[in-house]
């Protein structure tokens, strides 16, 4: 068993703990938040100790970190951990400052690093790129990404998340790089506000496409909404030479009415911790098999080039042009 500190006892950080303390690889082995109150009730929830990020990282016996803390420090406990020799787990996105996560190449290059970019994870989505690598449908040509939140976040939270771009299209840019197997080199984006005015007052968008072209060119084309209005909207589509593949969205049930009236099925699910449960639980797997030695199949590399292709997608729409990389 590989005892693991969880940093951060908000909601993803419960999510991630969870999942270690179930894992039978992984112990969970102690609760780091300086908001004393969610410590202590993550903590009492799998009987384990509050600590210091000091004390975890000097403890020789952790054996990594799951960081599930604000964003503004993923990137500077993701450094301290890797000089600790700590195995880590790190949500997305990796910094809102591009240059920022750039200079922490000499520590995380080579760090055993997993970043959590949790839709990889799905196993739909990884149905599909099995199929798509495969050549099932022969040589892929573009892929469509929608990707449509149920409803916007309020504006406090957009105010600190980084934008749209970074916040919430950060996770389709990895998608993208992912599936097309070739990194853009073109990024073209328009962006409204059409859901949520204030959103607009904090200078950001609610509704967004985006356009990446490969040097080969193959197209991806992203589609964001803060709004959907029918449920977590999470669909792909990869064209290719003999045919496409499709995943689509994900019901509550497979339970379908027929009737007089036609065909009516159950409603989308409406969260994403509903709706990416199994990825998590997954994505948890996977830095299982890091802590026994395995290769991270995304890590600190990824998490720069998405976070590339967001400050790009939002130097276009602030552009009206095209943004080369």
């Amino acid at each position: 068993m590989h005892k693991v500190a969880v940093i951060g006892a908000g909601r993803i950080g419960r999510i991630h703990a969870r999942n270690a303390a179930l894992s039978d690889r992984i112990a969970l082995a102690g609760v780091v938040d300086p908001v004393a109150e969610a410590a202590d009730a993550l903590a009492a929830e799998w009987s384990v100790p509050v600590c210091s990020l000091d004390d975890v990282l000097a403890d020789a016996s952790i054996a990594g970190v799951i960081i599930a803390s604000s964003t503004d420090t993923h990137l500077d406990y993701s450094v301290r951990a890797a000089r600790a020799g700590k195995a880590i787990f790190c949500e997305k996105p990796i910094d809102q400052d591009l240059e920022r996560a750039r200079s922490a190449a000499g520590d995380l290059s080579d760090a055993r690093m997993l970043l959590a970019f949790n839709r990889r994870f799905d196993p739909n989505f990884q149905a599909l790129k099995t199929r798509l690598d495969r050549g099932e449908v022969g040589v892929l040509e573009s892929v469509q990404i929608t990707s449509n939140d149920p409803s916007p976040p309020p504006p406090s939270y957009v105010a600190v998340s980084g934008g749209l771009f970074k916040d919430m299209a950060i996770h389709d840019f990895d998608m993208a790089r992912w599936l097309l197997g070739e990194e853009p080199v073109e990024v073209y984006a328009a962006g409204s506000c059409l859901v949520d005015a204030e959103i607009g007052k904090l200078g950001d968008v609610d509704t967004a496409r985006t356009v990446l072209k490969t040097a080969s060119g193959r197209l991806c084309v992203i589609s964001n909404s803060r709004r959907s209005g029918f449920g977590y909207d999470q669909r792909i589509e990869a064209y290719a030479s003999a045919g496409m593949l499709r995943a689509d969205n994900v019901l509550e049930s497979t339970v379908q009415v027929w009737s007089e009236a036609g065909a009516a099925a159950d409603r989308f699910q409406n969260f994403f911790l509903d709706r990416y449960a199994e990825a998590y639980r997954r994505e948890m797997a996977h830095f299982a098999d890091i802590l026994d030695g395995a290769k991270p199949s995304v890590g600190y590399a990824d998490g720069v080039a998405a976070l590339a292709l967001a400050d790009a997608a939002a130097a276009s729409v602030k552009s009206g042009a095209p943004v080369r990389l």
